[in-house]
């Protein structure tokens, strides 16, 4: 299957939207995760956020930051370090979320390998945080929207935790395009900001995730 540069800047080998894939894919991704859950041998990660820290890299394998040299595979798990070390949210749903949130949309990844290995509840938040490419830019933005808003608080907290990355990832574009991508991102930030205020109350964590951005956006 031809590999392309998606409109993130990332090189994918997708030629479908996630949401509508049938295709199927030319190798059977391996599933390390049954004794994680109980239903295997012994596995080698103890916890479940490092079995989808390693599912993630492999199916990232090959995909380009922005800056055309850095691999994405260090997006996710920068995402997942600002779920844990600035938002101080530790739950391993969260951390899963956060690596997996871009291995639907990006890859040849599909919702019922991520709820295979995952279980529903994770499938369900990386495919809430999964944009429907298949519609128009501006349906799809608010269609995206309007998912994260019904979804679990978990997806809202690692969506403030995605745009806190391209945020700060905005320094790695050419000088003459970093303003108005800075510009982008923060209008970004503000969502996520948005969507995720009815959590505050509930969620501790999201209280400090939303303030750690404000300050990040000032």
């Amino acid at each position: 299957m031809p590999s392309k540069v998606s409109s993130r800047g990332r090189t994918t080998a997708r030629t479908t939207p996630a949401p509508a894939r049938t295709a199927a894919r030319q190798q059977p991704i391996p599933d390390h995760s049954k004794a994680v859950r109980g239903e295997g041998d012994r596995s080698p990660f103890p916890h479940l956020w490092q079995h989808a820290a390693a599912f993630a890299a492999r199916q990232h394998k090959h995909q380009i930051r922005k800056d055309g040299a850095t691999p994405y595979f260090s997006h996710v798990v920068r995402v997942a370090f600002t779920v844990s070390q600035v938002f101080g949210c530790t739950d391993d749903a969260v951390l899963c979320m956060a690596l997996l949130h871009d291995t639907i949309e990006d890859t040849t990844t599909d919702y019922d390998d991520i709820e295979s290995r995952f279980g529903e509840d994770i499938a369900k938040g990386v495919a809430a945080l999964t944009k429907n490419m298949a519609l128009p830019e501006e349906e799809r933005e608010a269609e995206y929207d309007a998912r994260i808003a019904k979804a679990d608080w978990r997806v809202r907290l690692v969506k403030l935790a995605d745009t806190y990355d391209n945020l700060c990832d905005v320094v790695t574009q050419s000088p003459d395009r970093v303003k108005e991508k800075r510009k982008d991102a923060i209008k970004k930030c503000k969502r996520a900001i948005d969507l995720a205020c009815k959590d505050v109350k509930a969620n501790p964590h999201t209280a400090g995730a939303i303030a750690a951005l404000a300050t990040l956006i000032r």
